[in-house]
């Protein structure tokens, strides 16, 4: 008997959980259009994934009711590892007419589902003054034509055009703005493709591209009191590394549109009409964005601007001498994380420092660049005592606030015992690393055996073989100094040493394009063999990053001497990967055929570039 009401009680504990989750399962959702104009027709749908009964509607008398509902049910099968799934859909449509213009709010709808009523989500729909319609549309069939191809409607600038939204107007030297750029499309006009796409080249920033779907999604917006599709062609996160008022340079893109043609020969021809796709090439207004200074910077001050926190830790307070510890320093939050220079650490004298690490966790998101920055600094103590390492400041400005944030880290303490291969030594703490006592060495035995004596009356001082190896060394010394001096001047010239090895890096960034080209990811393969370019250009030419452009490329290469035709070949693959970016997948020969000239033209401007 106690063995029956064990099973229903494991049996009532696997089948409730499965119960409660099917009916939280349950999906009802009410969507329609955002924007509409008056007089226009739209469809107010509700959506249900399980069978459903006594539908209330909410409050629609700002609308005209003209059809509903009709209803339609879907099924779709889904097998998985063997388990097939079956997923049910229930549709409600309505056929609503805007009265007039405003702003009204559908409060939600209830349905009801197993005996229990569901609300379906709020929605809110803006209606606009309507739209006059063309002319074209009004036109008679027996007006009389010529027996040329005429346009159903002909573009205005009201019909099509492209502009750069920013989300900010006035920002601080170092501050993120988000720039968004837009094509705005009449609902008449239908857009088959783009082509010959030149996107804003941001100059005096330096910029994080925001991922974007790559196929284009249009919604309706209200511009100007006039309704438009509007698609997103690329997010880009601004940082200003230059004060005053920035210019963002127009950009043009070319649009290709299907437009309705109709000839009229005969009585027949009427029922029939052609279409043709025109290029309608369109640019933008410049836009322009104010940068202020930022103010005095305190002490702790490596660059941070945005909302961010600043955290330090240690992984060991005790270790043996010669064992490796690990101090990490992690800022996070929203802002310039990149561009975070490493905290300085007043680290004891005792300790062998090693450059920081640095690690990054950064997405780029709509609302701007957020996640973590890490710095590694690994130290090894080689003399055993206890030491104490300061705290850390870090000091990041807060635009929101506009002011600085400074934190201070709390200061760690290290325990430092004799290691294994100190043990013929015991070290005294102190300032001066030579003070060493050795224990077990301060008797000197009586050495036994034969051994070669000398006559003490003759020196060495003042011998052939003294002079001898005076003059070698002092040519020697002289030689080496004269080569060390000349290698430190030259590694005191940050660009010249990177104008040497400006060939080696872009062949390193090259190959984080051969592996995008491995996996056959021709987005990342056409960004990475962008970056490589304009890093090699920007290192070759000691021009920074921020500053470089096409034009400004150009020029300068021609006055270093590089040919017409190696200029115009990378103009071509500049081009090419610019547009490939934004256009349907490339294949594999064509990414192979990019990055072999790429490869080559390197090579070949390294040669020529004087």
């Amino acid at each position: 008997m106690s063995k029956m009401i064990k099973r229903l009680i494991l049996l009532t504990l696997l089948v409730l959980p499965a119960w409660f989750a099917s009916a939280d399962n349950v999906r009802f959702e009410m969507t329609a259009p955002n924007v509409v104009s008056t007089g226009e027709q739209f469809r107010l749908s509700f959506t249900l994934n399980e069978r459903g009964t006594d539908l209330k509607l909410p409050d629609l008398s700002a609308f005209d009711v003209l059809m509903g509902p009709s209803t339609s049910q879907s099924s779709s099968f889904q097998m998985i590892n063997g388990q097939t799934t079956q997923t049910v859909s229930f549709s409600y449509i309505y056929i609503l007419r805007a009265k007039t213009e405003g702003t009204y709010t559908i409060r939600p709808a209830s349905i009801t589902v197993n005996g229990k009523v569901y609300d379906s989500n709020e929605l809110q729909i803006e209606v606009v003054k309507g739209q006059a319609k063309s002319q074209s549309q009004s036109s008679g069939s027996n007006t009389q034509q010529s027996q040329q191809d005429v346009p159903s409607a002909q573009l205005t600038k009201d019909d099509l055009f492209v502009k750069v939204d920013l989300d900010k107007s006035n920002v601080y030297k170092g501050q993120q703005a988000i720039a968004t750029v837009k094509i705005y499309v009449s609902p008449n006009v239908p857009i088959t493709n783009f082509e010959d796409v030149k996107l804003p080249s941001y100059e005096g920033f330096w910029t994080q591209d925001i991922e974007t779907p790559s196929q284009i999604t249009f919604n309706r917006e209200v511009y100007k009191g006039k309704i438009y599709q509007v698609g997103v062609l690329k997010k880009t996160i601004l940082f200003p590394q230059q004060t005053g008022r920035i210019k963002i340079d127009p950009f043009e893109i070319t649009c290709l549109v299907r437009q309705q043609i109709k000839r009229q020969r005969s009585f027949f021809d009427d029922f029939f009409d052609n279409y043709r796709t025109v290029s309608a090439k369109v640019t933008s207004d410049p836009v322009y964005l104010s940068v202020k200074d930022l103010p005095t910077a305190p002490e702790g001050f490596y660059g941070g601007v945005g909302q961010l926190k600043f955290s330090a830790g240690i992984d060991k307070t005790a270790a043996k001498t010669n064992e490796a510890i690990t101090l990490r320093l992690t800022v996070s939050g929203s802002g310039n994380l990149r561009l975070i220079e490493a905290p300085k650490v007043d680290f004891p004298n005792d300790f062998e420092i090693y450059d920081p690490k640095t690690a990054e966790n950064i997405k780029s998101t709509n609302s701007g660049l957020t996640g973590t920055k890490t710095f590694e600094y690994l130290i090894i103590p080689r003399y055993a005592g206890d030491y104490t390492i300061p705290p850390v400041k870090f000091s990041s400005f807060d635009p929101a606030t506009g002011q600085y944030k400074t934190e201070t880290s709390s200061a760690f303490n290290l325990s430092i015992e004799k290691g294994n291969d100190d043990q013929n030594a015991t070290v005294t703490s102190s300032i001066n690393k030579q003070d060493v006592r050795f224990i077990g060495k301060d008797i000197r035995y009586i050495k036994q055996g034969q051994y070669k004596l000398r006559n003490t009356a003759q020196s060495f001082y003042g011998s052939t073989a003294f002079w001898l190896l005076y003059i070698i060394s002092t040519v020697m010394f002289i030689v080496v100094a004269i080569v060390y001096r000349k290698k430190l001047k030259e590694n005191a010239n940050i660009q010249l040493v990177k104008t040497k090895k400006a060939n080696k890096v872009a062949q390193k960034r090259l190959k984080e394009a051969a592996a995008h080209l491995k996996q056959h990811n021709s987005e990342q393969f056409y960004e990475a063999v962008l970056k490589a370019f304009w890093g090699y250009l920007s290192d070759k030419l000691s021009i920074p990053v921020a500053n470089l452009n096409r034009d400004k490329a150009i020029s300068t290469l021609a006055q270093k001497g590089v040919s017409q035709e190696q200029i115009e070949e990378f103009i071509q693959i500049i081009n090419t990967c610019e547009f490939a970016r934004y256009a349907p997948s490339s294949s594999d020969a064509a990414l192979e055929d990019v990055y072999q000239k790429s490869a080559n033209l390197m090579g070949k401007l390294d040669k020529q570039i004087r």
